[in-house]
């Protein structure tokens, strides 16, 4: 055991330090290391007032459940991104296998992801919403925050639309949850149960 008053970790500024010395990571290692990664699928929509907007996203996830948050990055090459970031609510659809389609369409640069007026409706609050996804999250933006390429948005929910845990529509090999691994489209069911 060490004698001296000092601590026996490395200050935050020494693990800095040290980090600057070392070997960085380049972007290539950081994506292939995320690659193998499986991440759910969520679409995100919004309208700040200059027509609705969605994406496909992968970095969706709670934080805390009082108060309800969630947080979920958004690149800044994204097309969708100047309006979500200027938008004070946002609609986080949680997909399964049936909506791989519209995770597809909603990863698609260059298309009008609301062409098809069967597929998504308005909430009475105004907000774009595809109400065939799995379960959707409504909720005020609380907070942007840059971080290099990307901005980390955290949303409040205010509204929730899911099946009951203990309803048969919660079980896996119905709700089949979309998840990407490996740049491929996989779902999760009783088969992938461990």
């Amino acid at each position: 055991m060490p004698t001296s008053a000092t601590s026996p970790h490395p200050s935050l500024q020494s693990i800095e330090e040290l980090a600057a010395e070392e070997h960085r990571a380049t972007a290539d290692e950081f994506k292939a290391a995320f690659r193998n990664h499986p991440a759910g699928v969520a679409v995100i929509t919004a309208d700040s007032g200059t027509g609705p907007v969605a994406l496909t996203a992968t970095s969706v996830f709670s934080i805390s459940v009082d108060p309800p948050l969630l947080v979920f990055s958004l690149s800044d090459l994204s097309s969708a991104a100047p309006a979500i970031r200027a938008a004070e609510t946002v609609v986080v659809h949680l997909l399964g296998e049936p909506h791989l389609a519209l995770a597809q369409l909603c990863a698609t640069s260059g298309v009008d992801r609301f062409a098809d007026p069967a597929m998504w409706t308005r909430l009475e609050t105004g907000e774009p919403c595809f109400t065939m996804a799995n379960s959707w999250i409504r909720g005020q933006v609380v907070e942007r925050l840059a971080a290099g390429s990307s901005t980390v948005i955290v949303v409040r929910a205010l509204q929730v639309a899911a099946p009951q845990p203990d309803s048969p529509l919660a079980a896996a090999e119905v709700a089949k949850p979309l998840v990407y691994h490996n740049r491929v489209w996989h779902s999760l069911g009783d088969h992938s149960a461990l």
